[in-house]
C-alpha cells in the first residue's frame, strides 16, 4: 500500500492555537464542548481560560441550546463536537441559532472519513448537505492548518452571524503557507484550469492535488481550486475556472448528494452548463480501517483512483 506522506498537519492543533488567540483578543469568546475536549482540541483553551470554558457533557442538543443562550447574553460562543454527533442537534441549530441569526460558531471536528478507526457511525458524510439548507448559515471547510487558524479567527472575531466550521482530525495537508490569505466567501486557486477544473476542500484537497499532478504527467492540464467556503460559495471563481475546461470535477469526503458537487452543479446549471464528475462517497456510509490511507483506498478516493476516474471520463 502506498503511504500518503502529504497528510502531515493537525486540524486539532491548529484549532487549539486559534481558540487561544481568539480568547486572548476578545474577552467575550467562550468555548463549549460535548465531553471531548482532548479529542477536539478545545482542552488547550480550557486550560488557558478555565472561567470561559464549559464542558456540557455528552448532550449535543444542550451544547447548541446553551451556546444560543450565551449568544443572546452578548457572548461569542464557540461550540465544538465531533461533526457526526453535532448533527444530533440539527433541530436546535435550526430553531435556536439559524432562525434568530445568532452569533454562534459551531465547529464539527473529525468530519468526513477522518475518524477512520471508529467506522461509519462516527463519520459525518451528510453534514454539509444538512447545514447548507439553513438560511443565513456560513459554512467553512479549511484544508490546511494555516487556513484553519486564519478562518477560525476570521469567523470568530470579524464575522457576525452563525457559522459551521468543518474540520478533519489529524489528516491535514500542509498545502498552504502562513502568508496565504483567506476570507469568508472566498476560494483559492492552487492551479489554473485548462483541460479539467477540479474543485475540492478540506483533507481531500491534498488528495486532489496529487491527482492533478498525476493527470499532468499524462498530458492533461488539470487545475485545482480550494473551495474553503462552501456557503456562500465563490460563484465567480467557479464560473471562470469552469469556462476554461472541458470537464468539471468535484472531489470531497462527503456524500456526493448535497455536498460540494451539488453546490457547484447548482452554480453552473444557472450560469454556464458544464459536464460535472462528482467524486466522493457515492450514496453510502463509510467504513472502519486501521489507517486513514487504507480507508481512502477502500472508498476509491486515492489520488491514483481519482486520476483514473477523470481520465476515464475524458475518454
Amino acid at each position: 500500500m502506498v503511504v500518503i506522506v502529504w497528510f502531515n498537519g493537525s486540524y486539532r492543533k491548529a484549532l487549539a492555537e486559534a481558540l487561544i488567540e481568539a480568547g486572548s483578543r476578545n474577552s467575550s469568546v467562550v468555548v463549549l464542548d460535548a465531553d471531548t475536549p482532548k479529542s477536539t482540541g478545545t482542552l488547550a483553551f480550557a486550560r488557558k481560560f478555565p472561567e470561559r470554558f464549559i464542558n456540557i457533557g455528552i448532550s449535543e442538543q444542550d451544547l447548541v441550546a446553551t451556546a444560543a443562550g450565551m449568544a443572546l447574553a452578548g457572548k461569542t460562543p464557540i461550540a465544538a463536537a465531533f461533526a457526526m454527533f453535532l448533527m444530533r442537534a440539527w433541530e436546535q441549530v435550526r430553531n435556536t441559532i439559524a432562525r434568530d441569526k445568532l452569533n454562534v460558531k459551531l465547529i464539527g471536528t473529525h468530519a468526513g472519513l477522518s475518524d477512520f478507526m471508529d467506522g461509519a457511525s462516527h463519520q459525518a458524510l451528510e453534514d454539509i448537505a444538512l447545514m447548507r439548507t439553513l438560511p443565513g448559515f456560513t459554512i467553512i471547510a479549511p484544508a490546511s492548518p494555516a487556513a484553519t487558524k486564519k478562518l477560525v479567527l476570521e469567523a470568530t472575531l470579524n464575522h457576525e452571524g452563525p457559522v459551521y466550521i468543518r474540520l478533519g482530525r489529524d489528516n491535514a495537508p500542509n498545502i498552504h503557507t502562513d502568508s496565504d490569505e483567506f476570507h469568508i466567501g472566498g476560494s483559492k486557486i492552487i492551479e489554473d484550469a485548462v483541460d479539467v477544473a477540479v474543485f475540492s476542500f478540506g483533507p481531500m484537497l491534498g488528495v486532489a492535488h496529487q491527482a492533478v499532478k498525476i493527470l499532468r504527467k499524462h498530458g492533461i492540464q488539470a487545475g485545482l481550486v480550494d473551495v474553503y467556503t462552501i456557503k456562500p460559495i465563490d460563484r465567480d471563481t467557479i464560473i471562470k475556472q469552469s469556462a476554461k475546461a472541458n470537464l468539471v470535477v468535484c472531489v470531497e469526503d462527503h456524500n456526493i448528494h448535497g455536498g460540494l458537487g451539488s453546490a457547484v452543479a447548482e452554480v453552473l446549471s444557472e450560469a454556464m452548463p458544464r459536464r460535472i464528475l462528482r467524486i466522493g462517497v457515492n450514496d453510502s456510509f463509510g467504513a472502519s480501517a486501521r489507517t486513514y490511507q487504507q480507508l481512502l483506498e477502500y472508498m476509491g478516493l486515492t489520488p491514483e483512483r481519482i486520476a483514473d476516474k477523470i481520465r476515464g471520463e475524458l475518454g
